[in-house]
């Protein structure tokens, strides 16, 4: 199925994101090149590709961290060139971001990190803060004793769950995650996997999330986008991309890594007939 048409017989209120011929130039390169997606409400969509090829710039330019040279973004069903300032930033505000490395803020306590969101846009009090932050690192596994530790005084598995419970201060709806398990250990690495499913569970969250995990888009993801080319070339589940017959895609999934975590999927490279191809 072409990456632009892969969802568009669903009513819109399935999505919870779709993108439309987005382009993005960056320094007089063109990184985005008429790239098409959908992202399902209450799904884990995992997002691929080589180094350079647009990953975190496709999730940047969403949150309006990246201007666009051309192309349509709608959230909720809303186009985001479209609405009013004050309409995109409640829409902003129903996403969390979790950045490369976390972006803690070092000079800022873990209690004082989670509660940033919340100082900018909502008007609490300092005690109704406290308990929401605390509330927070409870929901990904931290200790209460976190709270006022600085992020060089954490590991850095707790550093990673230090960053989700940021970008989850505001109770949002989507969810973006940048290499979330980067620089972890396999035990830890599996720990976010499984907390990843827990909230994703518990309160309904829509997540994009970029990878080069391959152990996390096994154990998380329900589809899976392969950028290349400025374009979405492949989006389907784990077991259409490894039928998928691009070149790049054959060798992602086909080294020695790849052999031994989808043992079980690869013999399905055999039969094509499942795969969803994209527009590339």
């Amino acid at each position: 199925m072409d990456a632009a048409d892969q969802d568009s017989a669903g009513p819109v209120s399935e999505f919870a994101l779709r993108v439309r011929d987005l382009r993005v130039v960056l320094d007089d390169k063109t990184i985005l090149d008429g790239l098409d997606l959908d992202i399902r409400r209450g799904e884990i969509l995992g997002v691929i590709g080589a180094s350079g090829s647009g990953k975190s710039v496709l999730a940047r330019t969403i949150l309006g961290l990246l201007p666009k040279a051309g192309g349509v973004i709608e959230m909720f069903g809303q186009d985001l060139d479209a609405i009013t300032q004050e309409q995109r930033r409640a829409l902003e505000q129903r996403c969390g971001v979790m950045f490369q490395h976390g972006a803690l803020f070092s000079s800022l306590t873990i209690a004082e990190n989670i509660q940033l969101p919340m100082r900018e846009l909502l008007h609490l009090s300092p005690a109704l803060m406290t308990e929401m932050a605390m509330l927070k690192l409870e929901m990904v596994g931290l200790p209460g004793d976190a709270a006022e530790k600085y992020p060089a005084q954490l590991s850095g598995g707790m550093t990673k769950r230090a960053a989700l419970a940021r970008a989850l201060a505001l109770d949002p709806e989507v969810l973006f995650l940048d290499e979330p398990t980067s620089g972890l250990d396999p035990i830890a690495a599996d720990s976010f996997d499984q907390l990843l499913l827990t909230l994703k569970a518990s309160l309904n969250l829509t997540v994009m999330m970029i990878t080069h995990d391959l152990s996390s888009l096994h154990a998380t993801c329900d589809r899976i986008a392969a950028i290349a080319r400025g374009k979405v070339i492949a989006i389907g589940t784990l077991r259409d991309l490894l039928a998928h017959d691009d070149p790049w895609l054959r060798g992602y999934f086909a080294g020695e890594r790849g052999r031994t975590i989808f043992a079980n999927e690869l013999p399905a490279r055999a039969d094509r007939t499942n795969a969803e191809p994209g527009s590339g």
